[in-house]
């Protein structure tokens, strides 16, 4: 029992850093600096006919309202509300998967950094070790994603929605909804990219901490054991110190 329950914590430990790492990267690019360079390269201009102060002032209050609410997503531009009653709903969508996506990682956080606290001696190897696999998985995954994004991103990108949003509640046409064109398909596929790349460093550095951390763990362990077998034996540092001869 007891080792179903390691082997239970370990795993939670190592769901947690790939939740964790996602959590750390994804607030990263959603800014207006990365934005609007993306806009740019996936001609978001073009796309929407705004000028270059209208199309700034349409992404900001989508973003503002995305990141920091409320979720009206009613920004107008010339008077003219730039997103119909459907893309507002599909936004407050969007909003609330980055809600839960944020709410799950910082529960499992929480109850990773609790079974690590309670752990002791060996245990805290097998918890660096749990956060090396946690971050070595989600390396392997992404770089999975990413094979398949280079070649089907429209079909991962067409699943992930099905996942998470209802059927018809995200199909936009771009030559008539400004949705899809201030984030054009482009946007979404060098972005996804890009995050995941970033991902993957940053789990990787996770992974590489975890393991020096983990071996440094076991040569104390093996130190600690070293000492308590010479006090043991009768001939602790300080006793043969004290009988060596001068």
């Amino acid at each position: 029992m007891d080792s179903i329950r390691g082997r239970a914590a370990s795993v939670l430990i190592g769901l947690a850093t790939a939740f964790v790492v996602v959590a750390v990267v994804l607030p990263l690019f959603l800014n207006p600096v990365w934005v609007t360079f993306e806009q740019g390269r996936a001609q978001a201009a073009a796309w929407t006919g705004f000028s270059e102060s209208e199309l700034r002032a349409a992404t900001d209050s989508v973003l503002a309202d995305l990141v920091i609410g409320p979720p009206d997503f009613d920004v107008a531009v010339a008077g003219t509300p730039v997103l119909d009653e459907r893309e507002r709903g599909h936004m407050r969508d969007v909003r609330g998967v980055f809600i839960g996506f944020f709410a799950v990682a910082l529960v499992l956080a929480l109850a990773a950094l609790i079974v690590a606290a309670r752990r002791r001696g060996a245990a805290r190897t097998r918890t660096w070790n749990a956060v090396r696999g946690g971050a070595v998985a989600l390396v392997a995954a992404l770089a999975v994603g990413g094979v398949v994004s280079l070649v089907a991103f429209d079909t991962l990108f067409e699943v992930f929605h099905e996942v998470f949003f209802a059927g018809g509640s995200y199909t936009f046409d771009p030559a008539t909804e400004r949705l899809v064109q201030l984030f054009p398909f482009q946007f979404w596929q060098e972005t996804a990219i890009v995050v995941g790349a970033v991902c993957v460093v940053l789990a990787a550095a996770v992974a590489v901490i975890a393991h020096g951390r983990a071996e440094a763990a076991v040569a104390a362990l093996g130190a600690s054991a070293g000492r308590d077998g010479a006090i043991v034996d009768g001939t602790s540092p300080s006793a043969s110190a004290a009988g060596s001869p001068r």
